[in-house]
This record gives structure tokens, C-alpha cells and sequence, in this order.
């Protein structure tokens, strides 16, 4: 538990498992303002938003060279947002949940929702495959659709 200075500060931890936590929030916190500010500048400034879909991530996750740079920044920000937030989330319900049994089972479900979550999201990142079918079905906007021999053409 952390202790408060009065004025509605919490004080830095002395040691321990809690101090790590309390260093994690703040560099997690700032290195999520970078990523999420990188994020927002890619998708709505530097491309217009109307040509994000799954093609254009496709293609990013998938180019030789750039490709392991985008599933790392990806990969990151869904790491640290998920831990950030659910150590938040711990910090909060410590202070309200004091018989030790109870904060047992507590930070059991959270670190496992964590672990669910975390999982979920680098699986999805780190064995994706770009859908070939899927992208000549769906091009991006402003790319032509091509005919492929399974679809009759028009008129026919």
C-alpha cells in the first residue's frame, strides 16, 4: 500500500514489488504518449483514414524491412496499455479492498485477464498472415478491382 502525503499525493513507494510497479506507471504512461501520438499521426494525418483497412495493415505488418518495426510499435502499445491499465485498475481496488484473501483473489483475476489479453492481442499480431483473396475482394480506396477467373464479368 502506498501512503498519502495529505494533499491528495501519493508517495513514492520505499521498495519492493510495489516500487517496480510505481516506475512501470510512469515510464509505461509515457512511452504509451508516444506510441498512441505516433499511432494518431500515421493513421489520420499522414494517410487519409478513408484508405485504412485491412489491406493498408496488411501490407504494413507484412513488407520486407518495415513489416517487424509496425508489429513491434503494434505489439507495445497492446503490452503495455493492457498491463498498464490493469496495474491501475490493481492499484485502485488495493486501497478499497483490505482482508489479504480477497486481494489474493483479486490480483488473481486481474494478472489472469492480463495474461488473456495480452496473449490474445500477440497472437493476433504475431501470426498474422496477409489474406491475398480477402485484399482482390476488398481493394483500398482509390485502387482498381481486378477480375479474377472465378468471377464471371459484367454483361454476360
Amino acid at each position: 500500500m502506498v501512503a498519502s502525503s495529505g494533499r491528495g499525493r501519493r508517495v513514492k513507494p520505499s521498495g519492493g514489488f510495489e516500487l517496480g510497479a510505481w516506475y512501470f506507471m510512469r515510464i509505461s504512461g509515457l512511452t504509451l504518449v508516444l506510441l498512441a501520438l505516433g499511432h494518431l499521426f500515421i493513421v489520420h494525418i499522414l494517410f487519409n483514414v478513408e484508405t485504412i483497412n485491412y489491406a493498408f495493415v496488411a501490407d504494413r505488418w507484412t513488407k520486407p524491412g518495415s513489416g517487424f518495426f509496425w508489429r513491434l510499435w503494434d505489439l507495445a502499445m497492446v503490452v503495455l496499455a493492457v498491463i498498464h491499465g490493469l496495474n491501475g485498475l490493481r492499484q485502485v481496488l488495493d486501497e478499497y479492498i483490505v482482508r489479504p484473501g480477497r486481494r489474493v483473489v483479486v490480483h488473481t483475476l486481474i494478472w489472469t485477464v492480463a495474461t488473456v489479453l495480452v496473449g490474445i492481442g500477440s497472437y493476433a499480431i504475431l501470426m498474422f498472415e496477409k489474406d491475398q483473396e480477402y485484399i482482390k475482394a476488398h481493394p483500398r480506396k482509390g485502387q482498381s478491382q481486378t477480375v479474377t477467373a472465378s468471377v464471371a464479368p459484367r454483361g454476360r
